[in-house]
């Protein structure tokens, strides 16, 4: 029996395994972290529903714009190995720093007795965690492109595998980190989101070796020039991180102005786009540009129904579900692993789905798969609509609602995502590929905005002692998920509508490729 190579494990380079684990600790301590979030400030710190959704929003938004930053930073100045060094050490920051609780807000006279210094940490504490992401995540991604070469066949089966990690990182964050902290204490859930992170941090240090310099600094001499005194321009780019770290923390405390900031940017970039494309394009650039436009327009709408899992159907599942599956009595939060549980089971076959049907000639076109997923994106409120109609009659519905629609969502998301970001690379006028990159990161921040805007329809306020009326709740959940239904089915008719003008842009030719 031939023993691979040296530099190589299981027919992958060496260093993919050590980019797997790092991303699979780091989307553990992400999502575990997340699965919590809604109801820690709702139960803990005794948020309202409202300014709980928008802080979830103005959380994510920050999360998927910070990449943008991280990722030009890392590719002109620091490389990617120190960036996500840099990041891994700002998330474990962050993310023990969400298991300070502080004091348990309390009802005082009808107003709310928070405890502020505690607060002031679980701020601080988010903005390294979006400073973090910032700088790991893009870089982590791009330095698995890194291992191989452009022509190598084990190109696509090693991000397979790296995308698995992510999977797996997420199916446990929530049954581990959400079961505890709800159970045992929120310290316990963010606590063991910090231990992932740092598990994380470890194994990246230990395997930097198995990189083989694919992941350095450009100009590592102009990293050690000096910039003020002894500090030299790497440890300059270094706080520079805290202080955008400091801004962040400060700023997500203003939930409104990080929405406006939000909606001013997709603003300027429909007139950026808009004067591009009169000013700097062909007709054939035109066509395809247009064309990648509309699928990013797919992707915004298809995350802002998705990013419900995080707020409404969270706020849902704690307060309208009997939380039983399989006799093993679940909490809100860990339930949301179903997601995580459902693409770990669905990639495989629609990985051997697309090419059956492209042998026989059925392969559904780019628009198409994205029409699907934006209807099985829609259909999802089905069940948690028969939920909500259950609740009306004033009893808890089955947590089978609630994996049915996750099944549905995944479904949905297999569908989409994946063509995604390949259309941005094959379609993107060449010189402009990057800042379409990070248009399709802002669309998603900017779908986690309208994520927030949505959820707080179905906000539910209680006053000190006051219990949940359930009939009322079930009747307001009932109505926003009938709106998303249409939203999400809507969204699929448009796109099959315009499927004919979308691929014809999509097959302009293009004279600089």
């Amino acid at each position: 029996m031939n023993k691979p190579p040296a530099a190589e494990l299981f027919g992958h380079p060496r260093g993919l395994y050590v980019c797997f684990f790092t991303e699979m600790w780091e989307r553990f301590s992400f999502y575990g972290m997340k699965a919590l979030l809604f109801l820690y400030l709702t139960k803990y710190h005794l948020f309202g529903d409202a300014p709980s959704y928008d802080l979830l929003g103005a959380y994510g938004g920050l999360v998927y714009a910070a990449p943008v930053i991280g990722g030009m930073i890392a590719d002109r100045y620091l490389g990617m190995r120190k960036a996500v060094v840099l990041g891994a050490v700002l998330l474990c920051l962050g993310h023990f720093g969400m298991a300070f609780e502080g004091e348990q807000a309390r009802f005082v006279d009808g107003g709310v007795v928070q405890d502020t210094r505690a607060l002031q940490v679980f701020y601080l504490s988010l903005a390294l965690i979006v400073t973090g992401v910032g700088f790991l995540k893009p870089n982590i991604s791009s330095l698995v492109g890194k291992l191989y070469a452009d022509d190598d066949p084990r190109r696509d089966s090693g991000f397979t595998l790296f995308v698995a990690g992510i999977n797996l990182g997420a199916l446990f964050a929530s049954l581990v980190c959400g079961y505890l902290g709800e159970t045992y204490g929120w310290k316990y859930g963010f606590g063991a989101a910090g231990i992932g992170m740092l598990l994380g941090l470890v194994v990246f240090i230990a395997g930097q070796k198995h990189l083989h310099g694919h992941a350095e600094p450009r100009d590592p001499a102009w990293l050690r020039e000096k910039l003020l005194g002894p500090l030299n321009r790497e440890w300059g780019i270094y706080l520079g991180a805290f202080a955008g770290a400091l801004a962040i923390w400060q700023l997500i405390q203003r939930t409104w102005t990080v929405h406006g900031a939000m909606h001013l940017v997709f603003a300027a970039f429909v007139v950026w786009f808009a004067w591009f494309l009169l000013k700097q394009c062909s007709a054939a650039e035109r066509a395809r540009m247009l064309s990648l436009v509309a699928l990013i327009l797919c992707a915004l709408v298809f995350y802002t129904l998705y990013e419900q899992t995080y707020g409404s159907w969270v706020a849902f599942t704690d307060r309208l579900l009997d939380k039983n599956l399989l006799g093993l009595q679940m909490t809100a939060g860990s339930l949301t692993f179903l997601g995580a549980l459902f693409i770990v089971g669905l990639s495989p076959l629609f990985a051997w789905l697309w090419p059956w049907l492209a042998r026989r000639g059925l392969n559904p076109s780019t628009p198409v798969k994205s029409a699907i997923g934006l209807l099985f994106a829609g259909l999802a409120f089905v069940p948690m609509l028969a939920a909500a109609r259950i609740g009306v009659d004033g009893v808890l519905a089955s947590v089978w609602w609630l994996a049915l629609a996750y099944l549905l969502l995944e479904i949905g998301e297999v569908c989409l995502y994946p063509i995604g970001l390949s259309a941005v690379s094959e379609l993107s006028v060449k010189r402009v590929v990057s800042v379409m990159m990070g248009a399709w990161f802002l669309a998603t921040a900017y779908s986690e905005v309208l994520a927030a805007a949505f959820g707080k329809l179905s906000a539910i306020e209680l006053a000190d002692g006051e219990a949940l009326d359930l009939v009322a709740a079930s009747a307001k959940y009932a109505e926003l998920f009938w709106l998303l239904f249409f939203v999400g089915v809507g969204a699929s008719a448009l796109t099959l509508i315009a499927t004919p003008l979308i691929r014809r842009g999509m097959q302009a030719a293009d004279p600089q490729r």
